[in-house]
């Protein structure tokens, strides 16, 4: 419901939307000082190398964790689905924008994680905000991780905004205990779905999913995995947390993006036939989108054959995130609590989380520096992760110029 308020002629001429716009001045000084860390543009992309002002930087900030969208076979791919179908279905899913190989894109997807259906999205953020706004109704108990991705909590957000009174419960990171506590709370008979990602996009870690399994089990609750940065990542052939941990179809919904390990753009849910016919009939974000286009898809299918035939990136991959940690913490940073290719290098202040992300910059390697309200203010960091296509010598590079920089600025 809207509350309008009537307003005199003075105050009208006073107002105006936009007034926070023109006060807005953060990312004007930062960019006056020369330490404006966003939307920098990449003049060309080598790989593990990036062009930017002329200058040829390594890459240790990318998702593209298999090196997958710079493969010649995943862009010829893409090059002959537009040959063969044009460059976009113009349209959404639910009315002409559903091509042949969107279904069977998502049924590869589907035996690839092991269940019986899949759905793909247009882009991983409305994956996540139309499954969980699909799934979640009145009066239903939703408990999230603290440190979820934000799509997940905007989908919570659209939800409520659409039904009301959902209860959202965030128990504490990755906290076995603090989730079981509130799940003890509410009726066993009470509908409950606990989400949580299978590795944590800033920090690194793993789901505890063995015993958040035995608690969903315990008390009645259905559990939505979020594996963004787990698929072509964890596991012998990578196929993610469950294979990490050597269980299978312990997450009744298993999400994952293509931006990542698929070197493409969208995303899928998977799961029981029922569940993902229900989500495909009223995900918003989907019915109200335009589909993945016909290159999209390619490049994905292409993706998902190499990572099936070429488990050794994968391996690869893992080997190369535990010499990285293993780096860092010999020379004295503190990467808290990862166990994957994501690395953060926790800093805990935002000037010299800065000052060192340009001083690697200048170095020659490209971080991404994580910064409050992303993070509390004592949990500035910058977030470094790598491909399977990085070299030895690359990697030996990134730590020596990370090591410098922090001997600098007092970090190590």
């Amino acid at each position: 419901m809207y509350h309008y308020i009537r307003l005199t002629k003075t105050e009208e001429a006073d107002l105006d939307i936009f007034d926070k716009c023109y006060a807005f001045d953060t990312a004007r000084e930062a960019k006056e000082k020369g330490m404006y860390p966003y939307f920098i543009p990449i003049q060309e992309s080598r790989g593990t190398r990036v062009i930017i002002e002329g200058k040829e930087l390594i890459m240790a900030g990318s998702n593209n964790y298999l090196g997958l969208s710079w493969d010649p076979r995943v862009k010829e791919a893409a090059i002959e689905a537009t040959k063969k179908w044009g460059t976009s279905c113009s349209g959404s899913r639910f009315l002409n924008g559903t091509l042949a190989i969107h279904e069977e894109l998502e049924a590869r997807l589907a035996n690839f994680v092991g269940r019986q259906s899949a759905l793909c999205f247009s882009t991983g953020y409305q994956t996540n905000l139309g499954a969980i706004s699909a799934l979640l109704g009145r009066d239903e108990h939703i408990f999230s991780d603290k440190l979820n991705h934000a799509s997940i909590m905007d989908g919570i957000f659209l939800a409520a905004g659409m039904r009301g009174k959902v209860r959202v419960h965030r128990y504490l990171h990755n906290n076995m205990d603090s989730l079981e506590k509130f799940l003890a709370e509410e009726p066993r008979d009470a509908a409950k779905m606990v989400v949580t990602d299978g590795v944590f996009s800033m920090e690194g870690d793993i789901v505890k999913l063995p015993r958040m399994k035995e608690l969903c089990t315990q008390y009645g609750a259905r559990l939505y995995m979020d594996e963004a940065h787990a698929l072509g990542v964890l596991g012998a052939t990578g196929r993610g947390t469950e294979e990490h941990y050597g269980m299978k179809n312990h997450a009744d919904i298993l999400m994952c993006t293509f931006s990542k390990s698929f070197g493409s753009l969208g995303g899928f849910v998977a799961g029981d036939h029922d569940i993902v016919d229900f989500i495909k009939h009223q995900a918003r974000s989907l019915i109200f989108s335009a589909s993945m286009p016909p290159a999209t898809i390619a490049s994905v299918g292409a993706c998902l054959e190499i990572i099936e035939k070429e488990p050794e990136r994968v391996r690869r991959l893992q080997e190369i995130g535990r010499r990285m940690i293993a780096g860092y913490k010999s020379l004295g940073f503190n990467v808290s609590v990862s166990e994957t290719p994501i690395v953060p290098l926790l800093i805990g202040d935002m000037e010299k989380t800065i000052l060192f992300w340009r001083e690697l910059f200048d170095g020659g390697v490209f971080t991404n520096p994580v910064l409050s309200p992303a993070v509390p203010p004592d949990s500035t960091l910058i977030r470094t992760s790598y491909m399977a296509i990085h070299t030895d010598e690359e990697c030996d590079r990134i730590l020596e110029i990370a090591g410098k920089a922090g001997k600098k600025f007092g970090i190590l």
